[in-house]
């Protein structure tokens, strides 16, 4: 396109949104019921830098009757954060260019994002990541692989709360 400038999609590369429904299960305890009326509508972003991990947990969370947006790395998880003003994150640790910690310190320096509740989904099991992560302002933390019972739990608690409780479940 000679003559024409070309749309910088850079930033836009890191936000997706899974719009697609699988056909079948994908894993025990997901169901083909319609999801309950309190999670329909709610948005859930989801920071990860393994693809499969994002499809799979998207695909999960949507089972669930979420709205799912997506970052693939602590870097871009505030302006995907600011743009599309979750309603929970679930935020992985270890990440490339910036980790889960510093990813969620910046977004509590946000003043509207700062009682959106963070939980961390890590494979990190031990008492020192799970106390950095809610020293950084994390609301929850799991350990992968995911129990999405688990998950569900935890994500419903979270939402339930007032907004600006920050007590770590």
């Amino acid at each position: 396109m000679k003559g024409r400038a070309q749309p910088n999609l850079s930033f836009y590369s890191a936000f997706y949104v899974w719009v697609f429904r699988a056909s079948g299960v994908i894993m025990p305890g997901m169901s083909n019921n319609p999801p309950e009326r309190r999670e329909a509508g709610r948005t859930v972003l989801v920071v990860d830098d393994m693809s499969d991990n994002l499809i799979l947990i998207s695909l999960s969370l949507q089972d669930m009757g979420y709205r799912v947006v997506t970052a693939t790395n602590g870097a871009d998880a505030l302006g995907v954060a600011k743009l599309a003003r979750p309603d929970l994150i679930l935020m992985d640790i270890a990440m490339p260019q910036q980790d889960g910690l510093a990813a969620t310190r910046r977004i509590r320096e946000e003043a509207e994002l700062q009682s959106v509740p963070v939980i961390a989904l890590t494979a990190f099991d031990t008492d020192g990541f799970r106390q950095a992560a809610f020293d950084a302002g994390f609301n929850g933390y799991l350990t992968k692989p995911i129990d999405f019972d688990r998950l569900r739990n935890l994500m419903s608690k979270l939402l339930a709360q007032d907004k600006g409780n920050t007590t770590p479940l």
